[in-house]
């Protein structure tokens, strides 16, 4: 590595404004870029990692924000004295930025391949055939599958994984000697995640850049950072070589970070959060035992199955021509039993067919063959007011709960609107009593009832989801992909507000995920998808330490494990 520096930010100070009040949002926050290192930037949430990167942008938002104190130099110009006209000279050919959610920084009315090549004719000197080649070398470069197809998709013709390539692809056109990625591989598949990682190492060392690697899981930037900074409220926490701070951190906070991802090799009762570290909680932790797991597991299954799916097929056409349709199954002929009180784990890669079936079995879609029995009952023969009267006892825990919960219904109604709509509880008095004590059980209190969604943080607003869901006292939950977008300390503490709810109401669960690390630590069996068929299944500590097929191991390699 270069010791030439590149970026140095010293004693960082930013605040915003809001009706007249001046909320501090960076404190003398440090550090320092070297020419061809990847600096890893850690914290949850509200902790200032995105916030940092917007300053060096120049990006901040304008009337409501201000740099209070600090210098940002860029390769010896100070960049907090520049014009906006200066900093458009830097910007994408300087400095460039690969943004968290691929779908909302790319524009959906134009075309992936002129997002790009409109980089270069502003950026560059190119004829606009020179141009197009360029951005075809750079799609290659970025390992999209087909180039020329990629260039003339539009942003919601691809998948995930895809998407960010065309957004790595952008970044990259101008060859900027510094590259900021704000979680580039949040809520993408763990081996999409992974040759994202692979990519962006391998095209810092092609292009010899830096990389500024925004991110909450320490884990993660371990793979891929020289050195870390972990921030904490606005504040520097810890900061030094990457090795050193993953194995000898000094302070509680990153030692929290780094432990509350679920550990693939011992089994907790309880996952430690944050505030269990800061606190100074006692955290000797209760392992659940192999013999324990085998107790419980013998009274699990000694009774009849709560659900039972039956060589299960759902098949989807598209026109592939004139009069031709083309046939694509999403779920290939499935079967399982789920049974009372048994926590079951759906896993595998976007696509693969999981949140199809969970569909199914929600009969929000109609499978094309098999069954679906539920307490020994045929779930696709019921009428529409059967289903209906059904959703009571099914339901379903979204991936994103701000946009499953209505921004103009207070947090409280929302709760309240499935016990009207289900006649529960004797009048609405009773009905409000039974929101707080939910609102209090999932870790919020009665004066959040007349808050809106959008005063709450994502930890929180799940755990709305979540008051919302059991609302209804179901049997059998549905979690689909619920904590994927999540902090690793709110998904913490998460995972333990289901575990609790699941032992206080003996909910039945269906876990589905693309990360095999969860959906272990949540699960009694394991059922792996891969095209829409299940690839591998059995108990979720066996799968895991003796996985039978190639699909199921190389989705154990993809999990972050740090250095």
């Amino acid at each position: 590595m270069d010791t030439t520096t590149l970026l140095s930010v010293q004693d960082l100070c930013v605040s915003f404004f809001s009706e007249g009040k001046e909320n501090q949002v960076l404190y003398d926050v440090s550090f320092t870029i070297y020419n061809n290192e990847i600096l890893g930037v850690v914290g949850e949430s509200g902790s200032g990692k995105s916030v940092a990167s917007l300053a060096i942008l120049g990006l901040l938002p304008d009337k409501i924000s201000k740099i209070q104190k600090g210098k940002i130099v860029y390769d010896d110009i100070s960049l907090t004295g520049l014009t906006e006209n200066q900093y458009r000279s830097i910007r994408g050919n300087e400095i460039a930025m690969i943004f968290q959610e691929p779908m909302s920084s790319l524009n959906p009315s134009a075309k992936c391949g002129k997002q790009v090549l409109e980089i270069l004719l502003q950026h560059t000197t190119l004829s606009k055939a020179a141009a197009k080649t360029e951005v075809l070398s750079l799609f290659d470069k970025v390992k999209l599958p087909d180039p020329e197809r990629a260039y003339s998709a539009y942003p919601h013709q691809l998948s995930g994984g895809q998407k960010q390539r065309i957004m790595i692809a952008m970044a990259i056109a101008c060859k900027p000697k510094l590259l900021i990625a704000d979680e580039p591989t949040t809520a993408l598949d763990v081996t999409v995640q992974k040759e994202i990682i692979a990519l962006l190492k391998s095209l810092q060392r092609e292009y010899k850049m830096s990389v500024l690697f925004i991110s909450h899981d320490l884990s993660l930037v371990s793979e891929i950072a020289d050195h870390v900074l972990v921030l904490y409220q606005g504040k520097m926490v810890e900061y030094g070589a990457t090795n050193t701070i993953f194995h000898q951190p000094k302070e509680e906070y990153t030692k929290a970070l780094i432990n509350a991802r679920p550990t693939l090799d011992v089994r907790y009762k309880k996952l430690p959060t944050i505030a269990d570290f800061l606190d100074k909680t006692d955290l000797e932790r209760e392992i659940i035992t192999k013999e324990q797991r085998a107790i419980h597991h013998n009274k699990l299954y000694s009774n009849p199955p709560l659900l039972e799916v039956i060589n299960v097929e759902k098949t989807y056409f598209s026109k592939a021509g004139f009069l031709n349709k083309k046939e694509f199954k999403a779920v290939d002929d499935v079967s399982f039993k789920l049974y009372e009180g048994e926590s079951l784990g759906l896993v595998g890669e976007s696509g693969c067919g999981k949140s199809t079936l969970g569909n199914i079995i929600l009969q929000l879609d109609k499978a094309s063959k098999g069954h679906v029995l539920y307490k020994g009952q045929d779930l696709t023969t019921l009428s529409s007011a059967a289903i209906r009267n059904l959703r009571k006892e099914i339901q379903l825990i979204f991936q994103d709960p701000f946009a499953s919960l209505n921004p103009r219904l207070t947090v409280g109604k929302a709760i309240l609107e499935p016990m009207q709509a289900h006649e529960l509880y004797a009048d609405e008095t009773e009905r409000k009593d039974k929101v707080i004590q939910l609102l209090e059980r999932v870790g919020l209190s009665e004066m959040h009832f007349n808050r809106y969604p959008h005063e709450f943080s994502g930890g929180q607003r799940q755990r709305i989801g979540i008051a919302r869901t059991i609302a209804l006292q179901p049997k059998l939950i549905i979690c689909d992909e619920s904590v994927s977008a999540l902090d690793i300390s709110v998904q913490a503490q998460v995972l333990n507000l289901l575990n609790e709810l699941k032992d206080s109401f003996g909910f039945t669960y269906i876990f589905i995920s693309h990360d095999l690390a969860v959906v272990k630590y949540m699960s009694d069996q394991l059922l792996v998808m891969n095209h829409g068929k299940i690839e591998e299944r059995g108990d979720a500590d066996h799968v895991y330490e003796h996985p039978k097929k190639e699909y199921t191991k190389k989705l154990i390699q993809a999990i972050p494990k740090g250095r």
